[in-house]
């Protein structure tokens, strides 16, 4: 899935929550309604969207519908973070060089 997706759909809070909820284990649509504290048709379109970018699968059990997280598309998104957290350690690094030069205390 393309990064800016994946930035897309955890942008918004009530779609976090939703992260949050199915980390560690599989919910149902109904959990997911308790546990977020919306309606049921407002949390099946964040699923949509979450779906969409990948972040989550579905598995049926009869008439439930129950969600897990998939990590692939965060794992990418870590990828693309550290390439950036390198680029500033880099720029830490030659500040520290930099403030040592002048104050060699």
């Amino acid at each position: 899935m393309p990064l800016a997706q994946t930035l897309d759909a955890i942008a918004e809070p009530t779609r976090l929550r939703i992260l949050d909820a199915v980390r560690d284990e599989e919910r149902s649509v109904t959990e997911l309604v308790d546990l977020v504290g919306m309606h049921q048709p407002g949390v099946s379109r964040h699923l949509k969207v979450l779906r969409s970018a990948g972040l989550v699968d579905v598995r049926r059990d009869g008439q439930r519908r129950c969600y897990r997280s998939r990590f692939a598309p965060l794992h990418e998104l870590d990828d693309w973070l550290e390439q950036h957290r390198r680029a500033w350690d880099a720029r830490l690094d030659r500040l520290e060089a930099h403030l040592d030069r002048k104050d060699p205390s």
